[in-house]
This record gives structure tokens, sequence and C-alpha cells, in this order.
């Protein structure tokens, strides 16, 4: 039985430093009001998609950071976007920098800084967030680095851990879930989802075109490569849907990849930017080609074996292996 949903992958070209919150929001409503007229059911946009990507500036103060985040959704600058996903019926998914009044882990009431996304529903509520695991970067300022990723300074380590919801979308009930950016590269994120039976994982990233600590051993044209790999093989992996949508072009003097993606189940490519402007790709996604993977190959419950598997949740950094001695068994 097929249930078909299509899905608009909206990725957004640079947003300059100087720009404000109503340029970045007429702009999102203008490629909302595309996504109706290409009939899509679900619009995903970037990772922190109302601002530039603040972390590779510096501040000594966050206090004097606040403006690039969001204490409410909606909020006066941002309600535009909410009205136009009400008008035009469509469910999305949003990237944005959270400040949250709450406990930390030691029951402290306090403001807390998350790299955060939502999804939304036609009516305008929010039905799930996740927050971002993976942080990429560094905390204080790199000497080394002609551009700063300062995202552990920016934002705390995600705490709700990886959610999936089941909420209709065009008429058809889907298993969604979130990841943001540097946590498509990590296998463990993308099993967390399958575990859970999503059918579509949508995900935002502002990923620079130059690593500026490669070593001399990525080149340019390797990071597009390693970003597709890891969104195709989690899909495969997973027998999911995923949508990975950019921040692309040249921000503030700095060069965002782009190379938004659709992909499939099979981990195949459905649909591909190819401008580093506000550009949209659309495809239609027959979400009971999940169950093929789910049924066969990666039956979880079927081929699992948990018990071989006890350094992923025990152990952090790696460590070397034991030496061989001659007469020993490996």
């Amino acid at each position: 039985m097929n249930r078909l949903i299509t899905v608009a992958a909206a990725q957004l070209g640079p947003i300059q430093r100087a720009e404000g919150r109503d340029v970045v929001v007429a702009r999102m409503v203008r490629l909302l009001e595309r996504a109706h007229q290409r009939g899509a059911n679900v619009v995903v946009f970037p990772e922190l998609a109302f601002t530039t990507f603040f972390p590779r500036w510096y501040v000594e103060n966050l206090d004097e950071a606040d403006g690039w985040y969001e204490e409410t959704l909606p909020s006066p600058a941002t309600q535009p976007l909410f009205d136009a996903i009400r008008r035009y019926g469509l469910t999305c998914y949003l990237g944005y920098a959270e400040i949250a009044h709450e406990p930390d882990e030691n029951g402290v009431l306090r403001k807390r800084r998350f790299n955060t996304s939502v999804v939304i529903a036609p009516s305008g509520e929010i039905v799930l967030k996740y927050r971002k695991v993976h942080l990429p970067g560094h905390k204080e300022f790199s000497t080394i680095r002609k551009v700063q990723h300062l995202e552990k300074r920016y934002f705390e380590v995600g705490n709700l851990g990886f959610p999936v919801t089941r909420a209709p979308v065009g008429g058809v009930d889907v298993n969604l879930g979130m990841l943001i950016c540097n946590d498509r590269r990590w296998p463990e994120s993308w099993r967390e989802l399958g575990l859970q039976q999503v059918e579509l994982v949508m995900l935002g990233y502002n990923t620079p075109a130059v690593n500026q600590e490669n070593r001399g051993f990525e080149a340019p044209y390797q990071r597009q490569f390693h970003s597709q790999l890891s969104i195709q093989a989690g899909c495969y992996q997973n027998a999911t849907f995923g949508v990975g949508v950019a921040k692309a072009g040249n921000e503030d003097g700095f060069e965002l990849m782009g190379h938004s993606v659709i992909v499939n189940p099979q981990g195949e490519v459905m649909a591909l930017a190819s401008t580093w402007d506000d550009e949209l790709i659309v495809a239609d996604c027959n979400l009971a080609m999940c169950e093929l993977g789910r049924s066969t190959i990666f039956n979880f419950a079927q081929h699992r074996r948990l018990e071989a598997y006890q350094r992923i949740a025990t152990q952090t950094g790696s460590s070397a292996p034991a030496v061989w001695q001659p007469g020993q068994c490996a």
C-alpha cells in the first residue's frame, strides 16, 4: 500500500550578519509559498535558519549574543513564518538557537542555550523538539583557525535524546525524527531514530566549505562527499527517508557548502540542490519503501546482537588494542 507524501528541502542562501529577522523570515515565507505551489506536505529548513552562522564569532560574555537566540516561538519577528505555515497547511522542520530558562543537571534554574530544531504542525503547534547532541568545534578562541567554530561555547549538549513522534502529514501518519548538522556523521544518531521505526529524518546544517583543521588531508570536494555519504548510509542502514538541508554560499566572507539532498531508504539520492542560493528541491516519498529494509536485512529484532556492542554504550574515546604475541591467538 502506498503511503505517499511530498517533501521539500528549503535551502537558504547566505544570511549576512547585518541582516535582520524580517529579511530572513520573508525569504522563508517565499520558499513556503513555492513549496505549496509544488504540492509539498513537508518543508525542511536549515540549522540556525534565522541568523548567520554566529558560532564563527567569538564573544567573551554570552549575554551579549542573546540577539541571535529565540526565547519564544513564535516571536513577533517570526510570526509571519507561522502564519504562512498555517495558511499553506504545511508541516515544517525549523532550526534555531534557543534560550531556555529551565533547571540544569543539578536542578538549578538558569538560562540555558541549545542548538534546537522543532517540527511545526500545519496548525502552527510545535509537535516535537530536538536539541543537538554532537556539538563540533571548540569552546575557547583558537589561534590556529582563520574562522572560529565555537558551538561548544554557544550551546550546551542537547538533553532531549533522539525523540520520534507519529504525526499526520498530508493525510498520512508518519514517524518523524530530527537531527542537526554534525549529528548526521554519527551512526549512533541514526540508529537511535531507527530503533523507533523512524520514516522521515529531517536535518539542517551550516557546514563550512573548507575544514579549517584538515591538516592537509581533506580536499574541499570531500566535504560534500562526506556529508552526502553520511546521510545516504544513515537512511539505508535504518530504512528511512532523509532530508538534509543546508545554508549555502558566501556568508560574511566565509563559504558554506550547500548541496541540500533528499535520500530514500535504499540510500539513493532523489534530489540534490545545485546552487548556493535560496533553492527548493522536491521529491515524492512513498513511505511504504521503509518496510523492505525494516523487515529483511535491517530487521533489528531478528539480527541485532546487543551482547556484542558493549563498547558503544560504555566507552567514549578510542583505545589501542592489546599487542599480539607469538603463539597467542589474536
